[in-house]
């Protein structure tokens, strides 16, 4: 992770040339505000923020979208076809090496992420320690859920094991799974969230949000496979 920039980076970026900014009085006029639209009115307010055209911002968007697309139609295939262990010569082989992939890609993502921020201007506003900070205690948290889910789940079954046949012998309950569902997901988007008030981006705020919803759409597609998956292993138990 990238060092703290400062309460007052925004302010010495804008004297050296940097990313452009807008002056408080855009955000004047808030008292008036019709609250029954208020989640309409907050993206407008960000989109005020934020050029959705900047090649970065899209290329940013792309990569979002792109991962758990690849992994899952990759998973899916090799469900089907059994193509990737017998190209490795192994289940756990062909696993280890999507899941470098993910990693890679997933690296890449976070990369564009924060380059789109870096192109976008900051919030004057937030661009102070109490933002900063609170930022920081949100990425601990995701942080918190991403590695304890892994440590649960190991390297197989965080990296679509099952799909290879690499079956855990029982759902996993402890920590973080007691907390919620889908910990790691959800850790990784707290992860973008804080990272994006660290750096006092409406950009990364927006982008956020594309992560989220490309978590839900994965969640709604890989969950019932998923369970399938299991559901005729334990018919299988059964019937010997």
């Amino acid at each position: 992770m990238a060092g703290r920039p400062g309460p007052g980076a925004g302010r010495r970026e804008a004297a050296a040339g940097g990313a452009r900014r807008f002056p408080r009085e855009c955000c004047e006029g808030l008292g008036g505000l019709d609250y029954g639209q208020v989640d309409v009115a907050a993206m407008v307010w960000l989109f005020g923020y934020v050029d959705v055209t900047d090649t970065g911002f899209i290329v940013a968007v792309l990569s979002i979208a792109f991962n758990p697309l690849f992994w899952n139609v990759v998973a899916r295939w090799e469900h089907k076809t059994r193509a990737l262990s017998q190209v490795f010569g192994s289940p756990h082989v062909a696993c280890y090496c999507l899941g470098a992939v993910i990693l890679v890609l997933n690296c890449v993502r976070s990369h564009c992420f924060t380059e789109a921020m870096k192109s976008q201007p900051k919030l004057e506003g937030w661009d102070c320690d109490w933002t900063y900070y609170s930022g920081l205690a949100i990425s601990a948290v995701g942080t918190l859920f991403v590695i304890s889910s892994f440590l649960a789940l190991g390297f197989t079954g965080t990296f679509l094991g099952d799909y290879f046949g690499i079956l855990m012998e029982e759902k996993v309950t402890s920590f973080p799974f007691s907390v919620l569902d889908n910990p790691m997901y959800w850790g990784s988007t707290a992860i973008y969230l804080g990272w994006s008030l660290m750096h006092a981006s409406p950009a990364g705020l927006l982008l956020t949000a594309v992560v989220a919803i490309s978590y839900t759409i994965a969640v709604l597609y890989e969950g019932p496979f998923t369970e399938e998956i299991y559901r005729r292993k334990q018919k299988g138990v059964k019937s010997k």
